[in-house]
């Protein structure tokens, strides 16, 4: 499969991220470690798990929830190794629902919800996968919750880095959405959606290790972009 880079604009941003990020570590007490006391605390939610597959690939058949997954851990290494605090809601494939019996759903949302609270988190980024009935659509989405100043901030930092990638099928704006995930918090928050699995191309793209890598490093300079 082809390898997939940035465009060299963007790899110079990239460079300077990397930079910043040492900066980051420099002022939040001296470590780039996730142990740093003054950093910023990260949520990274890898959305649905265990019996909740959310959506699946239209050929392949490939869970949502394990791209997320795949996607949230590579995006939560970045950030620890630049001094931010990383915290992840979902660690493996299983849900957070405890039994799979009535109500797990609501369960699983609110034990994310405790998470997100019990960790005082400066930011949450929930991980997801898009599907729609018409299978032209394809792109990145970033959603934030109407009325955040904070998280519409955000959410055009990590969609102006994901437009950014060489591969992105379509140069998306950032929408209002009415999601549970956004409610969790008064911290800025944005649910990114990294592609469509119900188009065969983003679906191909999104199943490949390297551009979910390149995904999780295009979040992540929005992240930076935001607080720099």
């Amino acid at each position: 499969m082809k390898l997939f880079t940035v465009k060299r604009g963007v790899a110079a941003i990239a460079a300077a991220v990397i930079l910043i990020s040492a900066a980051i570590g420099a002022v939040y007490g001296g470590l780039a470690s996730a142990e740093a006391k003054n950093a910023p605390v990260i949520v990274i939610d890898a959305g649905h798990g265990g019996i909740d597959a959310g959506v699946r690939g239209k050929v392949s058949g490939v869970k949502e929830s394990d791209i997320n997954l795949a996607i949230a851990r590579n995006l939560c290494g970045k950030l620890t190794s630049a001094g931010f605090c990383a915290v992840m809601t979902r660690k493996s494939q299983a849900g957070l629902y405890g039994l799979p019996v009535k109500g797990f759903k609501l369960r699983d949302m609110k034990k994310r919800r405790q998470i997100i609270e019990d960790c005082g988190a400066d930011m949450v980024i929930s991980v997801h996968q898009n599907f729609y009935s018409d299978g032209s659509r394809r792109g990145a989405q970033v959603f934030f919750k109407k009325g955040s100043d904070s998280g519409k901030k955000l959410a055009l930092c990590v969609q102006d880095s994901l437009n950014a990638m060489e591969n992105a099928a379509k140069k998306n704006i950032p929408l209002i959405g009415d999601y549970y995930m956004l409610e969790c918090t008064q911290s800025p928050s944005v649910i990114v959606e990294c592609g469509f699995l119900s188009n065969a191309e983003d679906e191909k793209l999104l199943c490949d290790e390297t551009y979910q890598t390149q995904l999780s490093s295009a979040i992540f300079a929005g992240i930076v972009q935001y607080f720099t």
